[in-house]
This record gives structure tokens, sequence and C-alpha cells, in this order.
């Protein structure tokens, strides 16, 4: 397999690894712009975008986009997230180019039509409606709203039904042209494709992108808070979120705490999974995650379990923590090291998967990296490390907490945040 890149004269990126062995490619356009990217008063519109997208250009209608690629056996889709938007397809070699051809479309002639804009606010206040239904997405998205107070970073990727159905054609094509310009799009696809005939294709498909916004991108800086926001609800479980301040994608503590997150909560044999589920019956789900953003990140343990059991979980949460800042075995690292390396090679043998992790690696480091260099980062983390690690995330920044369900007999945020404290480490003794 080949990872080839080339810059186009227009600015826009080229990315492409070959996959000889199979019949198919998986392609699509990345744009290093999401929802943080949105004004105050556009909150929601980046996802709108992505669905306006489809709904019809100057040469197809929005049923034409959805039959050309359904008539050959592709599929098209897109997702929007925080700092990134992708609209991507997976077509069987030989309809690349109409692959190419209906993506350009569709970033490059979309119509906006206030008829079908009207239609797509509706589906997608559905859409919210849906996911206020959903404790799994509330939970997650009050945690970012307390955690980042009053800024962008913060809110829902959604938008609120205010702000969804206040938006008129011109405030998209005003965020498109402010985002959507050469300098942040990468064009990526990984598959049975030839890198020069592709380039060419995307050349010519692609012109019409602009290389220059017609305003400067906004990106306001991200400023942790932390806090404590719970919802009582009627229902059969309580959803418990317990997060701290992350770490950026370039700071340099950025894969020891994908480590660390591996360690405590990352599989069946991870600590949090055998303590709490697996000895302690606790919960039926409990696992930690990290996510890097641009300028931070978000560490985090989710677990979902009877409200009965609250009075105990949390405790039994917060000494694994302690524990990870006073002990970590070798063992361990080698083990998450080992999960991480496989779920790196079983992605690749995905052209959809890989195609994903060559954009994203473009729009953060500009430039594909190696196998061998992402393990050479892994194979510097040393059991002090992520110790010293554990106790700065844990234990020196405030914590957020976001739960929904029934909580009657879930710990104060006072007492949550004094078990979070250094002096309740234990204490090492000198030299």
């Amino acid at each position: 397999m080949k990872v080839e890149c080339t810059r186009l004269p227009s600015g826009l990126t080229v990315v492409t690894e070959t996959m000889p062995h199979l019949e198919s490619v998986a392609l699509g356009v990345w744009i290093k712009s999401g929802s943080r990217n949105e004004t105050t008063d556009e909150h929601g519109i980046a996802h709108l975008l992505e669905h306006m997208a489809f709904k019809g250009t100057a040469r197809r209608t929005a049923r034409e986009i959805a039959e050309e690629i359904e008539n050959v056996g592709g599929e098209v889709n897109a997702a929007t997230s925080t700092e990134t938007t992708s609209y991507y397809a997976r077509v069987l070699k030989d309809h690349v180019p109409l692959a190419t051809d209906i993506l350009a479309d569709i970033l490059t002639e979309s119509e906006f039509d206030e008829e079908e804009l009207s239609r797509e606010k509706h589906v997608i206040l559905q859409e919210i409606g849906a996911a206020n239904d959903t404790p799994d997405d509330v939970i997650f998205d009050k945690f970012s709203e307390v955690a980042y107070r009053d800024q962008t970073i913060g809110r829902a990727i959604l938008g609120t039904p205010e702000t969804v159905l206040s938006f008129q054609p011109a405030q998209i094509r005003n965020y498109l042209g402010r985002n959507y310009t050469t300098d942040r799009m990468f064009v990526v696809a990984a598959g049975a494709v030839e890198h020069d005939s592709f380039v060419k294709d995307v050349e010519k498909r692609f012109a019409a992108l602009p290389q220059t916004p017609s305003a400067p991108p906004v990106l306001e800086e991200a400023h942790y808070t932390g806090g404590d926001v719970r919802e009582t609800r009627d229902l059969m479980d309580a959803q418990v979120l317990l997060g701290f301040e992350g770490k950026a994608y370039h700071a340099r503590d950025f894969y020891c705490s994908q480590i660390l997150a591996n360690i405590l909560g990352g599989g069946m044999s991870s600590r949090l999974f055998q303590e709490v589920r697996e000895h302690r019956g606790l919960c039926y789900s409990v696992y930690a995650f990290h996510w890097g953003f641009s300028d931070t990140g978000i560490f985090g343990i989710h677990a979902a379990t009877g409200g009965e059991n609250l009075p105990e979980l949390v405790p039994v949460i917060v000494e694994e923590l302690r524990k990870s800042a006073d002990r970590i075995d070798q063992q361990e690292i080698d083990r998450a090291r080992a999960q991480i390396r496989a779920q790196l090679l079983m992605g690749q043998e995905s052209p959809a998967a890989r195609a994903g992790q060559i954009a994203r690696q473009m729009m953060l480091y500009g430039r594909p990296i190696p196998n061998d260099e992402l393990m050479e980062r892994l194979e510097g983390i040393t059991v002090d490390r992520l110790t010293d690690l554990a106790g700065r995330l844990f234990f020196d920044t405030h914590p957020t907490l976001s739960a929904i369900g029934p909580l009657e007999q879930l710990a104060s945020a006072s007492d949550i945040i004094g078990s979070l404290t250094r002096s309740a480490l234990p204490q090492r003794a000198a030299g």
C-alpha cells in the first residue's frame, strides 16, 4: 500500500492510498471546519449545511443525487463534528469519476432552495427531538456545555429549534464562503485508486472551489471551566459522566492520555471494567475515553447504572483514579499499546476507515503519519509519565460532572470535588 499526496495550484490537497487487492474505493472531502467555526448567531448552521448539500444543485435534483450513486451500487453520506465536516462516498473502482463529480457538485453548486431548506429544517428538528429523548446524547451535550461554559466549542452540534428555524439561504452561503476554501479542504481516496488519474479528475471537477475565504474563519479559543449539571428524569437507569480537561492533539501528553484512557476503561481487562462492573456489579456499562481538539481535550469516564448504586459507584470510580496516580504496571502499558496497535492495523484493512484516518492526519499534522512513527510515540510512554499525568489530570483540574436519570442518591458536587484533590492522594515516601 502506498500513500501519495499532491497539493494542487489552487491550494486543494489530494491524497490517495492505493490498495490494489480491493475492487472498491472510499473517497471523500474533509473540511477543517465544524460547529466550532460558527458565529454566535449561527448555532447549528454547519450541520444544516451538511444536510442541504444533498438537496439539489444546478445540475442535479436531490433525487438525482441519490439515484445516480445508488444506480451503480454506491453510497454517499456526510458528517459534522466540532472541528471538521466530511462528505464521503464508496463505490466500485469503475465509478470513482461519478462519485468525484457528485461530491464536487454538491460542494460547489448547491442551490439552497428555500422550499428544500424549509423541509430540511423540520427534519433536523426531529433529529434534535430524538437526541433530547436519548439519555446517552443528552448527557454528553450537557457535559460539553458545562465543561466549556458559554463557548462555541461547548454547544450542541445540532443547534436549537430556534436557531435552526431562523436560518436563511444567505446565512448558509456566508458560512460556506468563510470555511469551504481550498486551503482548508482535503480530498482523500483509499482503495483501488490510481493517484495521478484521481488528481487530474479532482483538479478539473473542483476548479470552482474558492481559494480565499469571503471573511476570516471564526475560531474562538477554548477555555475549560468545568462544573456540575444534573437532570432528574424518571428513567430505568442513571447515566453519569465524570470528566476533566484533557490534552490537545499537539500536546506532549496526548498519546499518554490515550494510553491512560485505555488502561482505565478501554476494554474488558481495564481497571474500571474489572473493578466496577465485574467485581462489584455496580453498573452494566463503564468506559473511559480521551478526545483531543486543536487547543484542548476531554478525558472522561462514563457509567450507566441503577440509581440505587450511585452512592457506591462514584467513590469507587474516584478510588480507581486515585490508584492510577499512584501505581501503573508495565504490563498494563504493554497491553494498551498492543490494543491501540491492533486497532490501527485492523482499521487499515477498511478503505473507508483508512481514508478517514489519512484525512484527520492531514488536517492535524499536514502529512500522513506512518505506522512506525505512531508506534514510536507510544513506545516513549513510561510508568512515571502515566502516574504523573494521572495526578495532574484528575487532581489538579476542576472536574465536570454530567448526570441524568434517578439521581436522588448521587453525591453533591462539593463532595465529589472534595474527593478529587491532591490531599486525597496517597503520600509517597521521600527519596
